[in-house]
């Protein structure tokens, strides 16, 4: 042991502010090692915490997380109230309504409330855009300007209803084309064998592609009999959903055939053999209609300018003199 320490002594000599230096140096090494380590420790423990938080649905104040979901409760109250006070009573408004919305696809229960939210709001909205707006892209008279913020106002109350509307006929005539097929498709299913529940599953499985919407409710309908529905509700429920008088004679098909005892599959291709006909007979209708739908077009762009065609030469010959 007396040679190392001779060893080192010869070594280093009198550098004294040299080994002084190493000393510092490991020092403070050692010391900065020990503060990262500590703040590592610290963020990993902040990162547990916000995943806990998170979690369990809180979190810090000022975070931007808890602003997002102070928001989405305040607007959570809004449909509350606006369900409480709409949708929750026996009303005929709102259970007109409220078919309207299942017509257009809208499942969700507060649907109602968050049509008459979506009402007001945008009425309020442009409204009050129009007010600020207006004046500042151009100059209207006052009573101008008080029409044209009654307007905005008028077309934001209107929106909404425009909107169902036309996710009502949309919806309606994908499925008005598609239940010819989908009968087609219960009557192969029905002669091979399977059961009215496991057809209505593989035809909602086929035509999800061509008919969505119709496959959605198709789907729904085996859920609702999963369920523990019975058949002849589930189709009722299925006609009603779907908002077309073929759904509604459907299921009182299938109903009639399961009270009588006879047999779902030939009251099927008879229905089949029912909605071709009357699909061939919209497009006879629609075919003989397009002669009249033709006579306005033709008048205003075809004519005039086959008259000009013909008496332009005329007209000019006359203006020359020439004829």
């Amino acid at each position: 042991m007396d040679d190392w320490y001779e060893t080192i002594f010869d070594l280093v000599g009198d550098r004294s502010a040299i080994v002084l230096a190493a000393i510092v140096f490991l020092s403070v090494a050692g010391l900065a090692f020990l503060v990262m380590a500590g703040v590592h420790s610290r963020s990993a423990v902040k990162r547990r915490a916000a995943g806990i938080n998170a979690h369990s649905g809180t979190q810090p104040a000022g975070d931007q997380t808890a602003l997002r979901q102070s928001s989405s409760k305040a607007v959570q109250r809004i449909l509350d109230y606006a369900s409480k006070h709409y949708a929750a009573g026996e009303k005929s408004d709102a259970k007109v309504l409220r078919n309207r919305l299942i017509h257009a696809g809208i499942f969700d229960q507060r649907g109602v409330a968050i049509f008459f939210v979506a009402r007001t709001g945008l009425a309020i909205g442009l409204a009050l855009g129009s007010f600020f707006v207006l004046p500042l892209l151009v100059r209207l008279g006052d009573s101008v300007f008080w029409l044209a913020v009654s307007g905005g106002g008028l077309l934001g109350y209107l929106v909404p209803g425009l909107y169902i509307n036309r996710r009502i006929s949309t919806r309606r005539a994908e499925h008005r084309i598609g239940f010819p097929d989908f009968m087609d498709l219960l009557v192969v299913c029905a002669d091979s064998g399977l059961s009215m529940e496991a057809s209505l599953d593989r035809v909602g499985r086929e035509m999800g592609e061509a008919y969505p919407s119709l496959c959605m409710n198709i789907q729904m309908t085996n859920l609702e009999i999963r369920a523990g529905s019975s058949m002849s509700v589930a189709l009722e429920n299925f006609g009603e959903r779907i908002g077309l008088e073929e759904g509604r004679s459907f299921s009182v098909l299938i109903q009639q055939s399961m009270e009588l005892g006879s047999s779902i599959t030939d009251a099927l291709r008879i229905y089949s053999e029912d909605m071709r006909h009357k699909r061939l007979s919209r497009a006879e209708e629609k075919a003989y209609g397009l002669p009249s739908k033709l006579a306005l077009p033709m008048m205003l762009c075809i004519f005039p300018v086959l008259f000009i065609v013909i008496l332009l030469p005329v007209v000019v010959r006359f203006a020359t003199n020439t004829y």
